[in-house]
């Protein structure tokens, strides 16, 4: 299967082209495809394991594709708040408030009638 898109991964193919290759083929086409999780659990691990080591700048994108794959904004609050026991309480905050944004940003493009438009 191929990746999903990513704007801020095809950024990188003119100096970087062998990292997005490997990321595509590896990360995406095996790792992400194999049957022992369902999407939707792998993207729980992926929210749990990028709000642990801080990566925030994944963890925006990883929060985005959990709700695609079948995630509940409740269930990220959930993990993230666990989470301020056994990685941080600076790591659950500075988790929460970017679930926060990828929140409204997600309400803002659907629009006042909750259909994008």
């Amino acid at each position: 299967m191929a990746a999903p898109p990513s704007a801020r991964r095809d950024r990188l193919k003119p100096y970087f082209p062998k990292l997005v290759q490997m990321t595509n083929d590896y990360a995406y086409a095996d790792v992400w495809e194999r049957k022992e999780l369902s999407k939707r659990d792998r993207s729980l691990a992926t929210v749990a394991a990028l709000t642990a080591l801080g990566w925030q700048e994944q963890l925006a994108t990883h929060i985005g594709r959990a709700l695609g794959n079948g995630v509940t904004r409740e269930e990220i609050a959930e993990v993230i708040t666990h989470l301020a026991i056994y990685a941080g309480w600076p790591a659950a905050m500075t988790a929460s408030h970017i679930a926060m944004d990828v929140f409204e940003e997600q309400d803002k493009a659907k629009g006042p009638g909750g259909d994008g438009a």
